[in-house]
């Protein structure tokens, strides 16, 4: 009996936003700039996904390594606050994950400083492997040793028939596709953005070709996004495109992650292929408009609503 509609597994971190009105390209080293706000908040892969997929109305945990430390103490509160559990049974010595993201104001870009800590310091002695069971695994990125459990992991899930959504991140697509190419073998759905997707496949392709080079690797769907332009996808015989609404945005982190999230609970809710693009689109244009990677997620019913009464196109060839 499955106890979860979706494990998360990733990275949980904490987050603070500085934003600055001064264009980052014109900032030159040894500049003294003026920070206008802060925001502390907390996020990462995993994180994200399990937020928001709880908040699309799924039954949710996660496996996320923290640090003995106040900043892994800030998380799990807020875990706890979700109703979320998070099924690592084990703290690091390690530093809870840590990041900085500086946006401006002017410029409309942003810089992320990150610190890879906790997260990479998963083993498969830290959590029970009855507590795996769930219809889906989503993986987000894990480097270091915790990359090693989660190829076990993905092995283990693959035996019990649990379905996997791959998101991996630019510094892991980065490692190619003959590192990824087991996780890759196993997933269900493989999404990523335009320039993960040509990284993990070595070549400046373009998106239709990128589709095809990927969908040969293994996943049964695949779907690339690329900020305010066309989200692409495959699934082995159609090819599907929709371009976002255009909005105001505040802040970009996070919107992967509220893409993928709620594509995923489409999937599992049985939706159309097309509607489960509306739907990412829907929450990740909600997202962009505020400050932090979960505030603007929304919840089942306000997409729900949205996807019935916001037209988004999407062609299918």
């Amino acid at each position: 009996m499955f106890k979860s509609d979706v494990l998360c597994i990733g990275s949980a971190t904490v987050d603070n936003f500085l934003s600055v009105e001064k264009d980052l390209s014109k900032i030159e080293l040894g500049d003294k700039v003026l920070v206008k706000s802060i925001v502390k908040d907390n996020g990462g892969g995993a994180n994200n996904t399990s937020v928001a997929l709880k908040k699309l109305g799924l039954s949710v945990k996660i496996l996320t390594k923290l640090g003995e430390d106040h900043d892994g103490d800030f998380i799990n509160a807020q875990l706890r606050k979700e109703k979320i559990r998070n099924i690592c049974r084990k703290r690091s010595k390690k530093h809870t994950d840590y990041s900085t993201i500086i946006s401006s104001k002017k410029g409309k870009d942003r810089i992320i400083l990150v610190h890879k800590g906790a997260s990479t310091d998963l083993t498969i002695n830290d959590f029970r492997k009855m507590d795996l069971k769930a219809k889906w695994i989503y993986l987000a990125s894990l480097t270091g040793k915790s990359f090693q459990t989660a190829k076990e992991i993905i092995e283990y899930a693959e035996k019990k028939k649990i379905h996997l959504l791959f998101n991996p991140s630019l510094y892991l697509a980065k490692k190619g596709k003959n590192y990824l190419y087991k996780l890759l073998q196993a997933s269900s759905v493989l999404i990523l953005n335009k320039k993960e997707a040509q990284s993990l496949l070595g070549r400046k392709l373009e998106k239709i070709s990128l589709l095809k080079g990927l969908y040969h690797l293994g996943p049964q769907l695949v779907v690339i996004t690329n900020g305010k332009d066309k989200v692409y996808a495959y699934d082995g015989q159609t090819m599907y495109s929709l371009t976002p609404p255009d909005v105001k945005v505040t802040n970009t982190a996070g919107a992967g992650d509220a893409f993928a999230s709620a594509f995923l609970a489409g999937i599992i809710g049985g939706y159309h292929f097309a509607d489960c693009l509306r739907l990412g689109v829907l929450n990740s244009t909600s997202v962009i408009q505020q400050v932090g990677t979960k505030n603007g997620l929304l919840s089942a019913h306000e997409i729900a609503h949205l996807l019935k009464t916001r037209k988004i196109k999407v062609v299918e060839k």
